[in-house]
């Protein structure tokens, strides 16, 4: 009979150290027939299964060690030999998966490398570089997250109506051209030869039964926003939450900045000494350059997150990039579930009874100081960033009022946490 190997422990398999010389070295571990831990000149350990496939000798490579622990190798080993006795060469079955992997490869396109290859094939459809950048933007921010390591080919109704859900009741214009922009991405990709069939983003006949019409949902008004009545109850919940999703949240609520802004903001836009904020203009709805004063709230915020090394990123995702637009919606979605689980009403708009989103914080704040302040009007416009209606008015007001916000600013922040017990705030100065 066969010389049976003594079976090794796992302290026994550590210890094993090359005798010397220029070769590899095998030692016996027992346990399975014919599984060894190999030893290089320079140190390196690994496993292989030294066994007899028909009429060949095999050494199989089982992974390196301690990757893979000895009883791993030994589950491994078994499984191996469980093969050859089935007429299975274990090498040439890992040889033809390894080349259906590569072929499938070949053959495939990711959704991320369809964008872009679809991009650059519409260049001269596009009437300007900000046209282009407003493509891969949306793209990028709401299609690639969910879509991007998928291949074209395997995309499917269900996967492009994952995308669109969340973003169809709150934000049906960006979610309307969002499924315009991935049909065409799709239909590149078909015409390409890298799919085929029909085109699951295709509106007629396909997400026209599963969506209700843009045209409908539009005139239901505008994002659903916090009540100001539930805005400190909300605050306090959103505190008591943990993650770069509820603090980005937290610090859109504060600043009354847009989602995009706050999910895209870098260490070097924030000036802690002066308590300001400069969101670069590239990076703003107007494209112009937007300062936000920073409320003590918002610094304590900050100082309290913590930097994660090489991400420039205030809010980063768990993977290092941006946090999704869908973050910060499911974490305020969450929080109006937890509320009415609790007991409560939820969170809800005043007139349109719907749940109230991100984007809605923002008239939040424009009710606040139309109806709790005597702020003028146009300095919490610009404090929302947005363009003054007034023509003579915005001809005359050069400067953005940053020092008199920075009060206003605090006040919001006073109030979101509580401390402003109905009244009116008469700061004007």
């Amino acid at each position: 009979m066969p010389k049976v190997a003594e079976e090794l422990t796992a302290l026994d398999v550590k210890r094993l150290a090359h005798p010397g010389g220029k070769r590899n070295v095998l030692f016996s571990v027992g346990g399975v027939p014919g599984l060894h831990m190999q030893i290089t000149p320079k140190g390196g350990r690994s496993w292989v299964l030294r066994v007899k496939v028909g009429n060949m000798r095999r050494d199989i490579g089982l992974g390196g060690y301690p990757g893979v622990t000895l009883s791993q190798a030994r589950d491994k080993a078994r499984e191996a030999r469980a093969k050859i006795e089935s007429g299975i060469d274990p090498v040439e079955e890992r040889k033809a998966a390894k080349a259906a992997l590569v072929a499938a490869q070949r053959r495939g396109m990711t959704f991320a490398d369809a964008v872009d290859k679809a991009l650059a094939a519409k260049l001269d459809a596009f009437r300007n570089a900000k046209h282009r950048q407003q493509w891969e933007n949306t793209l990028a921010t709401y299609a690639t997250p969910d879509l991007g390591k998928m291949l074209v080919q395997d995309i499917t109704t269900q996967d492009v109506l994952r995308v669109l859900q969340p973003l169809w009741m709150d934000k049906t214009e960006t979610a309307s051209r969002l499924r315009g922009r991935i049909e065409a991405v799709l239909s590149w990709a078909t015409v390409a030869g890298h799919r085929h069939g029909d085109n699951p983003a295709r509106w007629a006949g396909n997400l026209k039964e599963l969506l209700p019409p843009p045209s409908k949902v539009a005139n239901e008004g505008n994002h659903p926003a916090l009540a100001l009545d539930d805005a400190p109850r909300w605050y306090a919940a959103l505190q008591s939450r943990e993650g770069f999703g509820a603090r980005a949240l937290e610090f859109a609520a504060l600043t009354a900045t847009r989602s995009q802004e706050v999910r895209g903001a870098c260490w070097d836009e924030i000036d802690m000494d002066n308590a300001l904020w400069i969101v670069p203009g590239a990076r703003m709805k107007m494209g112009k350059e937007h300062r936000v004063p920073l409320s003590a709230r918002a610094v304590a915020l900050l100082k309290a997150l913590p930097r994660l090394k090489d991400n420039p990123l205030v809010f980063p995702a768990a993977r290092g990039g941006q946090l999704s637009d869908m973050t910060l919606s499911a974490t305020m979605r969450r929080m109006h579930e937890s509320d009415i689980a609790q007991g409560g009403a939820g969170f809800i708009d005043r007139t349109s009874k719907r749940p109230a989103v991100p984007h809605g914080l923002r008239s939040t704040f424009r009710d606040w100081a139309a109806e709790m302040t005597t702020y003028p009007g146009d300095m919490a416009e610009v404090a929302l960033a947005h363009r003054i209606s007034n023509a003579v008015e915005a001809s005359y007001r050069r400067g953005d009022m940053v020092e008199k916000r920075r009060r206003m600013m605090a006040d919001w922040a006073d109030f979101m946490g509580g401390k402003v017990k109905g009244g009116k705030v008469v700061r004007i100065g």
